[in-house]
């Protein structure tokens, strides 16, 4: 990661995506740890129950724009529970920041990303880890949830784009080549 080229002014922006309950916030601590502390902006922080996938906006005013200039950046975190944004947090402009949530390699985001990571697995078993992790208080989100992420996925899927595929596993996870990146480079398609 410390290797890419900076891909927003001097930052290097990684995205963490995949479907909700892939282990996304996991990995990136995680991945945010071995890099030594690079800050993470959760997406959750600047979506809302009613525009679960609605925060681009948001984004590229609070985040993307200070960022490029080299400069620390204020976001507003959504409080789920009292359904308001809350007081400004501050975001520094490091040499990685790490992007986790679902949309987090939208086809708005990805002209600015170093790196774009999917976490490889399958939408059934996410959503059903994510509904066991948020249990029964949860249930009526979930419901409106999986048609609202299945409908973004549909109309700008993340996947296709991914430099690595992330295989959560028992002990560490493995990282694979993804699509993107064979797309960048047709020799990687020429190794079988």
């Amino acid at each position: 990661m410390r290797a890419a080229r900076p891909s927003l002014g001097p930052v290097r922006l990684v995205a963490v995506d995949g479907h909700a309950g892939s282990g996304k916030t996991t990995f990136a601590g995680r991945l945010a740890e071995a890099l030594g502390g690079a800050p993470v902006l959760h997406l959750d922080d600047l979506a809302t129950h009613e525009e679960p996938f609605a925060w681009t906006a948001r984004l590229r005013e609070q985040v993307l724009a200070p960022l490029s200039r080299g400069e620390q950046a204020h976001y507003r975190p959504y409080d789920w529970h009292r359904r308001t944004f809350g007081p400004p947090r501050p975001l520094p402009a490091a040499p990685v920041v790490l992007l986790e949530g679902v949309g987090a390699g939208r086809r708005a985001v990805r002209p600015v990303l170093a790196r774009l990571l999917w976490m490889e697995v399958d939408a059934r078993t996410a959503h059903g880890r994510g509904q066991e992790r948020d249990g029964a208080e949860q249930a009526a989100f979930w419901r409106g949830w999986v048609p609202a992420e299945r409908r973004h996925f549909a109309s700008d899927p993340s996947r296709p784009f991914a430099d690595t595929l992330v295989r959560p596993g028992a002990r560490e996870p493995a990282l694979l080549s993804g699509p993107g990146r064979e797309a960048a480079n047709p020799r990687c398609r020429d190794r079988g």
